[in-house]
């Protein structure tokens, strides 16, 4: 059997009973980052063999680990935060399990995209996720205008290294859009900006930005 386990996104106390259940029951634990989840299986009292999971080793990981799903060992998959395939290793793995009838299931959990979205205050249906926002400007911008354009509320993911940047195309092409740039979603320091896209670079660009971050644009027809 192969689990997939949501962990938290920010807040350890966010993790449920199950998931912390299925860490301790696993044979096996495929993680994103090995240190990193050690941390936070040391804060679960949580021992147990790892092997690390990440985009670019799961391909190569595949027959190992469907191999030993097969002969019984039982796997849980988490990623560094949040659920496993969401803009996170693991959908390469599903997707071997389920082509080859290896018995898999999903726990529900922490996830930044439905918590962002309900506390943007967003329209929340319908909505679309389209994982990190491009490295390249130009095609950046091409993401950022179809979502303008769209009728349904977009969310990406954005580094706080990028924000800035992405902030000038959006001043650029749709200065007066609403959007929410909701920040650390869980944490301690957690803040959700609306404004103007020309606000909001101005407010950022005053700033140093840390953290994880989720931009939302809502719907056209609720744009202003």
């Amino acid at each position: 059997m192969v689990t997939f386990v949501p962990t938290p996104i920010g807040n350890l106390g966010d993790i449920t009973i199950r998931a912390i259940e299925t860490l301790k029951d696993a044979d096996l634990i495929a993680c994103e980052d090995t240190r990193h989840s050690k941390r936070l299986l040391t804060h679960l009292e949580i021992s147990r063999p790892l092997i690390s999971l990440h985009d670019h080793n799961e391909q190569q990981r595949l027959p190992e680990l469907i191999s030993k799903a097969l002969e019984g060992v039982k796997i849980a998959v988490i990623s560094d935060a949040g659920t496993p395939c969401l803009s996170d290793p693991g959908h390469r793995l599903l997707k071997a399990c389920r082509d080859q009838n290896v018995p898999f299931t999903v726990l529900p959990g922490a996830s930044a995209i439905t918590t962002a979205l309900v506390a943007s205050g967003y329209p929340p249906h319908p909505f679309s996720f389209h994982g990190f926002l491009h490295v390249k400007k130009g095609k950046r911008a091409k993401q950022l205008q179809a979502a303008i354009d769209s009728p349904e509320t977009t969310l990406f993911f954005e580094s706080p290294h990028r924000l800035t940047s992405t902030l000038d195309i959006l001043l650029e092409i749709a200065p007066n859009s609403a959007i929410c740039v909701a920040r650390e979603l869980s944490k301690a320091f957690e803040t959700l900006h609306h404004g103007k896209s020309f606000e909001l670079r101005d407010y950022f660009m005053e700033r140093k930005v840390r953290g994880e971050i989720v931009l939302l644009i809502p719907p056209c027809s609720d744009a202003s």
